[in-house]
């Protein structure tokens, strides 16, 4: 019995997708007189994650739409312009919001203005021009990982034997 991968990189797209933030005043500096949700907003820019929104929602949609191109193959390119541009900004707006309470509950602004300065450095620079890159192939490898592992005749011996073992079958035939 195999059993199917439900989609690795759709756990990792939910990672990521967790992790990222807009500040919609891309411009403004840190200062003292910031508040706490300023300051998250500012971190999760300057941390470079948020040059990653573009790649998860892109990577997101494109997902999606590979089942949706398969029901519809002669959709004509017009139609995929205006699909990627089904998510947008007000949309990740919406979403940032969502976050920014978690990072407020888990961290304190001594820290996260710490992580400001921190990756605000020239020694992060590299770091916030590679992490795109690094992320996508790391997804790769661990969408190829989970799908192999989960396909392996190993994983499926295991298991069938706890399935036999909490006697599923029987529990779900009534």
């Amino acid at each position: 019995m195999k059993v199917k991968l439900v989609s690795t990189f759709a756990g990792v797209a939910a990672v990521l997708l967790c992790l990222i933030v807009v500040n919609p005043a891309f411009g403004v500096t840190p200062n003292l007189g910031n508040t706490k949700t300023e300051d998250i907003r500012r971190l999760l820019r300057v941390s470079g994650i948020y040059d990653q929104l573009n790649i998860v929602k892109n990577n997101l949609l494109n997902q999606y739409s590979m089942g949706f191109a398969g029901s519809y193959p002669d959709a004509p390119d017009a139609f995929w312009e205006e699909y990627y541009q089904l998510i947008g900004q007000r949309d990740v707006d919406t979403l940032v919001e969502r976050i920014i309470p978690v990072y407020d509950k888990n961290m304190s602004h001594e820290v996260i203005r710490k992580l400001i300065e921190m990756f605000e450095t020239p020694f992060w620079e590299e770091w916030k021009v590679k992490m795109p890159a690094i992320s996508r192939e790391a997804g790769v490898i661990g969408s190829e990982w989970g799908q192999a592992l989960l396909q392996s005749d190993a994983f499926n011996q295991k298991l069938k034997a706890l399935m036999q073992k909490h006697d599923l079958e029987n529990l779900n035939k009534k």
